[in-house]
């Protein structure tokens, strides 16, 4: 049986703010290593459409750092799950809506 790693990124009080410099090479480096052992992220919607805004066009972006360009190549290559009720499609690679329950599609 596979695991189920929980991710996520906080402060000490509660708020992350991603246009804040919170995520440093350190971070980036940490969720990439992270994610080569993952098969698949789970995502609900707002997360999802805030992250498809930048990672698949960062590798491009002459000011992303080495950290910033790995991270976005082994976060766009993942398989991607996301569980929404309002989207119809989602187009960022390797990505797909649940067309089950959370419970099913981790069993699957």
């Amino acid at each position: 049986m596979r695991k189920i790693i929980f991710g996520i990124n906080t402060t000490i009080n509660g708020f992350a703010d991603h246009t804040s410099g919170i995520a440093d090479e350190e971070l980036h480096n940490f969720f990439s290593d992270l994610l080569n052992e993952a098969d698949a992220i789970l995502y609900g919607r707002k997360t999802y459409q805030l992250m498809e805004g930048f990672w698949p066009i960062a590798p491009d972006d002459p000011e992303s750092t080495a950290d910033i360009k790995r991270f976005a190549n082994t976060i766009n290559s993942i398989k991607k799950i996301v569980f929404s009720f309002s989207l119809t499609e989602v187009n960022w690679a390797n990505s797909s809506l649940a067309n089950e329950g959370l419970n099913k599609t981790v069993e699957k």
